[in-house]
């Protein structure tokens, strides 16, 4: 146990320093004197969106295979070790790995869409002119595709936790009195929707948003 806790101690730590120099730095960048001063809104008008929607479409993903990932980790491991003593949970419980992986797919699935709302465009006839100031137009496209990236990502990383865990409750409890299985399997079903949430709210966020050539 004392590796573990001082592991965690360790990682508490750098996490509140990490946090701690962001906040009093990004406020001295904020508030400072014009030469050092950071502005939000160049930031947010003269990076790439390109870049916003490629940052999207990879948290889609990367952040959805996490938490299937941790789902069937958790799921996997109950199943497993409940097997050994009730053989009879090893076949049926796998339904329970299939919701798991299933948020994966949603992440894939929203992520090759994300991809789809990306288009080339141009920045002017001579590139050297270019004031740095993209198109409100594409701008609008590359904040949609991240925001829809986030939403997605964030939503299946829950959405695999929450599945995990009541299909690890629910290995237990079909070890215990199989007739239990349906009735938890039902609190599954309505956990794995909270993926499907997601999607729906990340397809609002693209709706009508598309990347132009000018």
């Amino acid at each position: 146990m004392r590796p573990t806790a001082g592991f965690a101690y360790i990682t508490y730590g750098v996490l509140l320093f990490t946090t701690l120099f962001s906040i009093f730095y990004g406020g001295y960048l904020i508030l400072g004197d014009d030469k050092g001063r950071f502005s939000p809104a160049t930031f947010l008008s003269e990076l790439s969106p390109y870049l916003w929607a490629y940052v999207g479409v990879a948290t889609a993903i990367a952040v959805s295979v996490f938490g299937a990932a941790w789902g069937i980790l958790l799921t996997g491991a109950t199943i497993l070790g409940g097997g050994v003593m009730a053989p009879h949970i090893k076949t049926k419980n796998l339904i329970s790995i299939i919701f798991c992986e299933a948020v994966a797919i949603y992440g894939i699935i929203m992520a090759i869409v994300f991809s789809n709302s990306v288009e080339e465009f141009d920045t002017g006839s001579n590139p050297l002119e270019y004031d740095g100031i993209y198109n409100p137009t594409n701008l609008m496209a590359g904040y949609g595709v991240f925001g829809a990236g986030i939403t997605t990502g964030f939503c299946n990383l829950a959405c695999g936790i929450c599945v995990g865990i009541i299909g690890s409750g629910a290995a237990l409890a079909d070890a215990q009195n199989p007739a239990l299985f349906v009735k938890i399997l039902i609190l599954e079903i309505f956990g794995s929707a909270i993926g499907l949430f997601g999607i729906i709210i990340a397809i609002i966020q693209t709706q009508g948003k598309a990347m132009v050539k000018n």
